[in-house]
């Protein structure tokens, strides 16, 4: 019978000894890691650790540069972390994304996978930390608290475009409805209740104005996320990390990245102020404010088809109902609505978590991490479905929105600067409690000559600013 623990390894750290599966390519670090935050099931994000790997093969190139460590090493490093930046052995990365220690624990397992993966290239057997050590080569230099913070900012950067791409091309689809409707009379309402005539496109151009709003403070927090600690080890005062070596990490990080990224001033504050990472979650939280408010607005103008408003029609892109035949529910919107419902949510993660950090260090960046790059992704994914099934799709029921105006009393409004506040009032109860128009109330009661009333009430005119009639 075969010896079960000859399909293990053994490794050893400051707490004692451990057997780590042969197959695999992270080590004792991450196992206990994986003992003891199974928490939420869910691994750290996929972004992150391409910035964290991306860090790594920058570090490998820098050593290869300053002849720290045997070059054959320091090669094998890099070639390592191309693979996995290729989507190799992605299952080894098998620490909790709810994990104590600020990203420890996230750290160690991608330290382990390198160093076992380079080990293997150089010709030796996963765990010989003899050939490629997951600290003393792969972390070299380095402190998870220069190099996590460092990874996230290079994760943001790349999401944050990714995002703001999105709303310039759902402000673009705002923008063509803007001029499609155009001509198109609708009511406007306050507080649900008939409010002044407006154009359909005008408040499609109102959309459009808020994400651009959205689109432009993304573009311009990325220049908060460019400034980086990396060399700052510890706490910030850069112990262990050479100064050529610092500045060096930074070229390198910029030419892998393509990002602007600069090396801070002041490493410390990075290392243990996380307000940047508050500052975008709470820009994503603005942006779904208005995400929210722009799809229950599409909803409500939707609703019916009987028993709604009816002066929208949005795309039918799935069936309503198991029970109810021929329903057609609002679910693109209904997506864009409760994906930034978790937004929202999620910035309160990552205000606690930034607060929560005490003295030289945050211990809670991976909430942060996990918060602020769910959100970035989510939103991202959400926009684009959201502008490509629904806001390109939607068609305006003109005869509805016309006769909505026509027999509105909100028209009233016109009349204040020709026959007074109280006088326009009583027109228009008169107008409500008789079913008649504004217009047939005045020529029966002869206020105003019909030649008059023509400019008036011309509701193309009261679109528009102005006196109507003067």
């Amino acid at each position: 019978m075969e010896n079960p623990l000859k399909s293990f390894r053994e490794e050893q750290d400051a707490l004692g000894v451990r057997n780590i599966p042969k197959a695999a390519y992270y080590g004792i670090h991450t196992a206990r890691a994986m003992d003891n935050f199974a928490v939420s099931g869910r691994t750290v994000n996929v972004h992150l650790l391409h910035g964290l790997i991306t860090v790594k093969k920058a570090a490998a190139q820098a050593h290869l540069q300053l002849n720290t460590y045997p070059a054959a090493i320091a090669r094998a490093i890099v070639q390592a972390c191309d693979e996995l930046l290729a989507g190799a052995y992605r299952e080894q990365f098998t620490v909790d994304a709810m994990q104590g220690g600020a990203g420890t624990s996230a750290n160690m397992n991608v330290n382990e996978v390198i160093a076992n993966r380079a080990i293997e290239l150089m010709g030796g057997e996963r765990g010989d930390y003899s050939r490629v050590h997951p600290l003393d080569h792969v972390n070299c230099c380095q402190s998870t608290n220069d190099i996590y913070p460092t990874a996230l900012r290079i994760a943001a950067i790349g999401l944050v475009r990714r995002l703001s791409q999105a709303f310039a091309s759902l402000q673009e689809a705002l923008q063509e409805k803007e001029h499609a409707f155009a001509d198109v009379l609708k009511l406007g309402r306050t507080e649900l209740m008939d409010a002044l005539p407006m154009m359909a496109g005008q408040g499609f151009g109102a959309y459009a104005k808020a994400v651009a709003r959205d689109r432009w403070r993304l573009y311009k927090v990325e220049e908060r996320l460019r400034e980086i600690n990396i060399g700052g080890t510890a706490i910030g005062t850069g112990l262990n990390a050479p100064v050529k070596y610092t500045f060096l990490m930074t070229d390198i990080l910029q030419d892998l990245t393509g990002y602007g990224l600069a090396r801070s001033e002041y490493p410390m504050d990075p290392t243990q102020n996380m307000d940047v990472f508050a500052e975008v979650s709470g820009l994503l939280k603005a942006a779904s404010i208005n995400l929210l408010k722009i799809s229950g607005d599409l909803r409500l103008l939707a609703s019916g088809p009987v028993g709604g408003l009816g002066e929208l029609e949005l795309p039918a892109v799935q069936a309503g109902s198991s029970i109810m035949p021929g329903k057609v529910n609002p679910v693109m919107a209904e997506m864009a609505g409760l994906v930034a419902m978790r937004v929202i949510a999620n910035d309160t993660a990552v205000t606690l978590a930034a607060a929560g950090g005490q003295l030289e260090l945050n211990a809670f960046m991976p909430l942060i991490a996990d918060a602020l790059l769910e959100s970035l992704e989510v939103l991202a994914n959400a926009v684009r479905l959201f502008e490509e099934r629904c806001v390109r799709g939607i068609r305006i029921c003109e005869q509805r929105c016309y006769e909505r105006v026509e027999n509105s009393s909100a028209l009233a409004a016109a009349l204040i600067h020709h026959i007074g506040y109280e006088k326009s009032a009583e027109v228009a109860k008169r107008a409500s409690q008789e079913g008649k128009t504004v217009r047939q109330v005045l020529l029966e009661a002869q206020l105003l000559p019909e030649a008059e009333l023509d400019q008036i009430l011309n509701p193309y005119q009261v679109t528009k600013p102005g006196v109507p009639g003067k």
